[in-house]
């Protein structure tokens, strides 16, 4: 992968671009989980952080499908940030008409609802934790119409079956993923 701007710098951007504290963590749970599964597939672990913690750059400031995630992009390539970058934050997007063809670009389209869901399942838990949380109570929650409406079922499914992974593994992978950060996506609760 060709070079790109260091973790800082795109923490720097994120923080300008993005006020908003809910969003922010968003962007940290879905970086660690893909940093999880970087590590997993012996891939780098800092470019695909950053393209993690970068793909809703724009959602603050444009939050239309005319408008996310292209010109979040635009700004990351008048920044110099590489085609393989901008790439696959268009493609985690289904109406972008950016197919998933790389492994980054499928685990970051299987990581962006997922680790949404996942908090949002954390925080219903009398201890509001996601170290006790557990793949089966997200699964659950999953069939719950009501709960977390706005998430697509379908695209939790279809981001596992692009890894090529079973839903459970998958909601597994990422709970654990971002249990390493349970602190700085406010997920450690009362335990």
């Amino acid at each position: 992968m060709s070079a790109f701007p260091a973790r800082d710098s795109a923490w720097q951007l994120l923080t300008e671009w993005t006020l908003s504290d809910s969003l922010r963590k968003h962007a940290l749970a879905v970086e660690a989980a893909v940093r999880g599964y970087a590590r997993k597939f012996g891939e780098d672990e800092e470019a695909w952080g950053s393209v993690a913690l970068l793909h809703d750059l724009d959602y603050e400031r444009y939050p239309t499908s005319a408008d996310h995630p292209f010109r979040g992009c635009e700004e990351l390539q008048r920044r110099g940030y590489p085609d393989w970058f901008t790439r696959a934050i268009l493609s985690h997007a289904d109406y972008s008409g950016i197919a998933r063809d790389s492994l980054l670009e499928r685990t970051l389209y299987a990581c962006d609802e997922m680790a949404g869901f996942v908090t949002a399942a954390a925080l219903v838990r009398p201890t509001k934790s996601i170290l006790d949380l557990e793949a089966a109570s997200v699964l659950k929650r999953m069939k719950d119409k009501a709960f977390a409406r706005a998430v697509s079922r379908d695209d939790l499914r279809r981001g596992a079956a692009e890894l090529g992974l079973p839903l459970e593994e998958h909601v597994a992978n990422v709970i654990a993923f971002m249990r390493n950060n349970a602190d700085t996506l406010g997920l450690r609760g009362t335990l």
